[in-house]
Order: C-alpha cells, then sequence, then structure tokens
C-alpha cells in the first residue's frame, strides 16, 4: 500500500498541543522528531552519551510530527484539516506531505523504537531487537508496522501501567481503538483470561494479530476490524480506550452496555487541555474517577460506574 506522509513542524513548546490535533486527522498514528533533550533521552533509553553528529545537528527549537494517510484516504483534506485547526489553536506551523510506501514506514520506525521497562512487571522490545532481561520481567515483542501504539507514547504507556496495576487471572479485557494490539497482548502477558480488540483500520487489526503471533497469544485474543457498537457484544472487566479527546466523549454514551457494576474503564489519549471537558462528561454520564495519571502533558483516567448512594 502506497501512503502520504504529511510532516507538521512546530516550535518544541507547541509539540503536546500540535500532537493532540494531528492524532484526530488519521486512525493509524503519529510518531515524534523532538531534539530538545536529546542528550538525556539518549542516556535515558539507550544508556549513551556519545551521540552521532547527524543527530546533534538537528534543530532543537522545532520538533517535527508525522502522520501517514493510507491511498483511500484524502490526503489533500488532511492537510487543509490539519492547517486550519492549528492556525486555530494559534500554532505556528509548516505542513508538508510527499508520497512513501509501506518499507519506508517500518524502517522510520526502527530508527526510534528501542527496547524499554514499563510499570513493574513488563518490558517492551521491538521484534528486531534482543532484550536483555535482567530484572526477570515479562517482555512484550512488538512491531508496531503501519499502526500506532509501542508504549513509548506517553498515551500508551500510561494504559500499560494502569493495566500493570489492575490485570488479574480473572479479568476480561476489551481494547477499543487496539491500534498495534499493544494493550490487549499486554493484558494478556499480565495474565488476564482473554483478550478482544476492536479497530476500523483493517491494517492496524492486520498488524495487532501478527503482534500476537508473535507473542504467542494468538489463541487469547480476538482482534475485529470495525465499529464498537457492531463488532462487540458481552461485557468486560477492563476496557481501554486510548484514543483521542472527541471519540471519547462519544464513547460515553454507550460504553457501560459493554461493562460489568465492578468493571473498570481506562481511557486516554486526552491531553490535558482536554481534561476538564473528559471529566465532565465523565461525570455526566455516571462514571466515577479512581484515579487520574499524567505525563508529558497528556492525561489518563481508570473509571467505574458510579454507584446508588
Amino acid at each position: 500500500m502506497n501512503w502520504t506522509e504529511i510532516t507538521i513542524s512546530v516550535p518544541c513548546e507547541k509539540t503536546d498541543d500540535a500532537a493532540a490535533i494531528a492524532n484526530l486527522s488519521v486512525p493509524y498514528g503519529i510518531y515524534i522528531e523532538d531534539y530538545s533533550d536529546l542528550e538525556t533521552a539518549a542516556w535515558e533509553i539507550a544508556h549513551i552519551d556519545l551521540i552521532d553528529e547527524e543527530l546533534t545537528a538537528k534543530d532543537r527549537t522545532k520538533s517535527i510530527i508525522h502522520i501517514y494517510v493510507s491511498e483511500c484516504d484524502n490526503a489533500a483534506e488532511a492537510v487543509v484539516f490539519l492547517k486550519e485547526r492549528l492556525i486555530a489553536a494559534g500554532i505556528p506551523a509548516e505542513v508538508n506531505s510527499c508520497g512513501v510506501n509501506d518499507d519506508d514506514w517500518n524502517e522510520n520506525w526502527k530508527k526510534y523504537f528501542k527496547a524499554f521497562e514499563i510499570g513493574k512487571r513488563l518490558a517492551v522490545c521491538p521484534s528486531w531487537e534482543t532484550y536483555e532481561n535482567t530484572e526477570n520481567r515479562t517482555v512484550l515483542q512488538i512491531d508496531p508496522g503501519a499502526a500506532f501504539g509501542t508504549g513509548t507514547h506517553a498515551t500508551t504507556s500510561l494504559c500499560m501501567e494502569i493495566l500493570d496495576q489492575i490485570v488479574t487471572a480473572d479479568s476480561t479485557v476489551l481494547d477499543i481503538g487496539c491500534g498495534s494490539g499493544i494493550l490487549g497482548i499486554s493484558a494478556l502477558l499480565l495474565g488476564a483470561q482473554s483478550a478482544v480488540g476492536v479497530d476500523i483500520d483493517a491494517q492496524s487489526v492486520k498488524t495487532a494479530r501478527e503482534n500476537a503471533e508473535i507473542n504467542g497469544l494468538a489463541e487469547k485474543v480476538d482482534f475485529r476490524v470495525g465499529d464498537l457498537a457492531e463488532q462487540v457484544s458481552g461485557k468486560y472487566d477492563i476496557i481501554c480506550a486510548n484514543i483521542v479527546a472527541d471519540v471519547i466523549l462519544r464513547l460515553f454514551t454507550n460504553v457501560a452496555d459493554f461493562m460489568k457494576p465492578e468493571s473498570e474503564l481506562i481511557v486516554s489519549g486526552i491531553i490535558d487541555l482536554r481534561a476538564a471537558e473528559i471529566e465532565a462528561a465523565a461525570e455526566k454520564f455516571g462514571f466515577e474517577i479512581i484515579e487520574k495519571r499524567t505525563r508529558e502533558n497528556w492525561c489518563a483516567y481508570r473509571l467505574k460506574i458510579r454507584t446508588a448512594e
């Protein structure tokens, strides 16, 4: 499949706000080049202090957000949408586009995605790397392909940390907007009984199924293409929705249909500017906030159905 790559160059201090807008434009996810804290990040991620000159020469004042639009979607429309939303938000930006293919996408991910630990029990490792497991962690191998979800983005890592905290051997898990499948697979590796993932993008579901195979979990997880209401039935102990604020607001209207009285709902992908809006909607639709976590201007929530007093 051919893709159009859209790049958005913005001042580093506007990265999170621009990324939230970028996430609204496509279901395939984004990745961000930000070299403002290159030395610190290189040490934290790879434990190195010798950095290639090509990287040290990068502009430290700007970040570049990369978006990929498939050939079946309207890239020109996405560019217009992005420009309008960025202007409306008062974010100075340069938006460009060019054609790429699947191989280019995969190679770009491999440049920036390295093994790392998350929570108390998990480690995430790209399928093309070997992880030195000195802490006896449960290792999740993943190849993001053309789908969002490596665990490196704050929105995903927050969800994984919460899963690490609440998954039990009896847990049944539903992941709405499953992307690469990382949350459903993480839940199973943490001991969950079963997992279902649903995504409107067929490429994401294909990638998720491949990642389940890589981790030897194909028989325990069911990834489906389509809308939540059309593809999913039953009730689940844990529901994850690592998507965007606008979709979460719509989700509040019917997600309780898939929850037991004691079930927990994890929502993430919420830029802090939208947090109050999400909290108000959760209250309106009968949810109680158990926990709120924040990282890098992103928010994630643990919710449950509010019980009558």
